[in-house]
């Protein structure tokens, strides 16, 4: 079965479909401040982690794939961030399995620590649910694990979470063009003038798939009439995210994950991950449960 374990390839196809999902006007019109934590949430969680990798004497190949796993959508950002420093495929494997195996205990504690929390400083359970969705959106690093948290609190908080992680989702793009900009000029290696060939080069054309099933189904297949199309394509997206999982898991060896020389790793990633947590908690307090009522 080994030949037939490409967990990067089904990935990458499954995110270019799940570009039909995302749809810029949607997000647009109910997120800004979903948009607004994004923005902030990934700019200061990348640049902790890179830093506190930096700390504790990971190489820089290894500090960018964490910080991007982290702060912007866990496993497409990983992969995406590879592509663009043009990564080793062993590390890259590691950071997923690391994603993965933490973004399952989350799913579950993450709604129960909201509904312990929140009510004792907010009144308004619609806001409470708010809160939460757009905590569970910034931190749950799959989107389906973020889906399935967000359910398990209602149908607003589903909705809030959904809306942050696709945000999210959106500043993939943005991200991969910035990194292969930044490790094109600043890599581990020789450094190479940042000519728009060597940029495109690195670039992670998966991406730009992504981008382009996005625009395409924004502008003209964002009506009802294109559900159908769109529901199609969500399902074969995480049928191949799917098959992804499975394949990952039978390169995951949690003797691995847990040794000796990949602990300073998993403690970084753990660090990162517990940072990550709190300030977006903080900024979806301040966004949802004291800004937007403020508004309204």
């Amino acid at each position: 079965a080994k030949s037939a374990v490409r967990s990067e390839y089904y990935i990458k196809i499954g995110l270019v479909l799940l570009g039909t999902s995302v749809l810029f006007g949607e997000i647009m019109k109910a997120g800004f401040f979903g948009i607004a934590q994004s923005v902030v949430v990934v700019f200061s969680v990348w640049y902790f982690t890179f830093w506190l990798a930096s700390r504790m004497k990971l190489d820089k190949e290894m500090g960018v794939m964490l910080a991007s796993a982290v702060s912007i959508c866990g496993v497409s950002a990983a992969i995406a961030t590879c592509g663009a420093i043009k990564g080793d495929s062993r590390k890259l494997s590691f950071v997923v399995s690391l994603v993965l195996v933490v973004a399952v205990p989350m799913m579950y504690l993450m709604p129960w620590l909201a509904g312990l929390l929140l009510p004792t400083v907010l009144s308004n359970p619609e806001t409470v649910q708010e809160v939460a969705g757009a905590w569970m959106g910034g931190t749950i690093d799959t989107t389906g694990a973020v889906v399935a948290s967000g359910a398990l609190l209602g149908e607003t908080a589903e909705q809030t979470a959904i809306i942050v992680k696709s945000s999210q989702n959106v500043l993939l793009g943005i991200a991969a063009f910035v990194i292969s900009l930044y490790w094109s000029y600043k890599g581990q290696n020789k450094r190479q003038r940042p000519s728009v060939r060597v940029i495109w080069e690195r670039f992670p054309k998966f991406v730009v798939g992504f981008v382009a099933v996005s625009l395409l189904f924004s502008l003209f297949f964002a009506g009802s009439e294109a559900a159908p199309a769109r529901t199609s394509a969500k399902m074969f997206s995480n049928t191949l995210f799917s098959i992804a999982f499975v394949c990952i898991g039978l390169e995951t060896r949690f003797r691995d994950i847990f040794s000796k020389e990949n602990r300073r790793t998993f403690w970084a990633f753990m660090t990162a991950q517990m940072f990550n947590i709190v300030v977006t908690l903080i900024v979806a307090y301040l966004l949802f449960g004291v800004l937007k009522p403020y508004l309204n």
